[in-house]
């Protein structure tokens, strides 16, 4: 574990830090971080030892998401999505796959969001059809996150035959897909997540995940828990990072005619204390998540459900409560205080949303189905 937290401070030291604000501002993909933390050993943290990872489990991974997050929104995402898509491809992927991403080679990610579904993801509108030895893609996939930088998507979509979702192993450079571009969005500016099109994008039949029409159980039950998860670590980072930077300002910013700091003003303190309140009670409930998940608890599928919504609300709060803390001084770019606030904003809207996750904490704890059965065409 002290191995790869030095490897994660080199490169947060050497690659991510001095190129965050220009990544925002131009919105350039960040590839040289995601190089160094492929050549750090560290996008093939998850990945089992046989094929040549590090083996480590999901805590490590939220410790990495987080720390990027803190530091620059846009690799954090990027890498939060790898680990994500990993996750598919570490229970039933090609093996040579599996040893480039476990060597730093390989970036990967997921398309499952669809222009037809949107934020549902769990109901795919996206076609394969069978033509002889080879599959036909063909879908509207939205907001692929490093769509036309990765090596492959983990792309899901009806099954050959009958119900459910399947999962497919679709490399980047597959003829017949066509991404949209550039991304120009509000926050996470550099994480390349545009729509793909595929017509008649031919993959061979291995390239299916698991098995046709069961993909929806990979993704609830593989996949989902890593993408809320290391969701609400990304949150914490960025919460963390914005708590820090509401200290710095409130203990350096004076009122001179009273000879005192801000922090020594009663409002701005307590108001300081509900943010650090609130980003302690966050890394409490990751924490307790994560423990809950290792031991297989009956409760770990409550608190996926939940955590990506506790964490990502509360770095909207959080953000928000420091934007008012700093003033004038946040809108000032040179702080980092507006590009945090940004980045806070993306995980209330990134499927499964906070909308959807409260509704299947209700239906959980309520013993309802997560899902309503699909319509029935008239």
């Amino acid at each position: 574990m002290l191995e790869h937290r030095a490897a994660l401070q080199a490169v947060l030291d050497g690659e991510v830090r001095p190129h965050a604000a220009d990544i925002d501002r131009s919105g350039q993909y960040p590839r040289s971080a995601i190089a160094a933390l492929g050549d750090a050993g560290l996008l093939g943290l998850t990945s089992a030892r046989e094929v040549g990872g590090a083996g480590l489990g999901l805590d490590a991974a939220a410790e990495v998401v987080e720390a990027l997050a803190g530091v620059c929104g846009s690799t954090a995402m990027v890498t939060l999505m790898h680990y994500a898509a990993t996750a598919a491809i570490e229970q039933s992927g090609p093996e040579d796959v599996r040893r480039a991403i476990a060597a730093g080679r390989h970036v990967t990610t997921l398309a499952f969001s669809e222009q037809g579904s949107r934020s549902h993801f769990w109901a795919p509108q996206s076609s394969a059809t069978s033509s002889g030895d080879k599959v036909l893609l063909n879908a509207r996939k939205s907001w692929v996150t490093s769509a036309g930088e990765a090596d492959s998507y983990v792309w899901s979509s009806l099954p050959l035959a009958g119900d459910g979702m399947s999962l497919w192993l679709v490399p980047s450079a597959t003829a017949g897909l066509e991404v949209a571009g550039p991304f120009d969005g509000v926050g996470l500016r550099g994480n390349a997540s545009r729509p793909i099109t595929a017509t008649d994008a031919v993959v061979p039949v291995d390239a299916l995940l698991g098995t046709d029409g069961a993909g929806l159980d990979v993704a609830l039950g593989v996949v989902l828990p890593v993408f809320t998860v290391l969701s609400a670590a990304f949150s914490l980072g960025v919460s963390e990072r914005l708590a820090t930077l509401a200290a710095e300002h409130l203990t350096r910013a004076r009122l001179d005619h009273l000879g005192q700091s801000l922090a020594e003003q009663p409002i701005p303190r307590a108001a300081f204390a509900r943010v650090r309140t609130s980003v302690d009670t966050t890394r409490a409930f990751l924490s307790a998540t994560l423990a809950t998940l290792a031991a297989g608890e009956p409760a770990a599928q409550l608190r996926v459900l939940q955590v990506k919504a506790v964490a990502g609300e509360t770095a909207v709060s959080v953000a928000d409560e420091v934007m008012r803390l700093a003033g004038g001084s946040a809108f000032r770019k040179e702080l980092g205080i507006e590009r945090h606030f940004r980045d806070a904003l993306a995980a209330r809207v990134m499927a499964p949303t906070t909308e959807a996750l409260h509704d299947f904490t209700g239906r959980a704890v309520l013993g309802l189905p997560l899902f309503d059965a699909p319509a029935v065409p008239a």
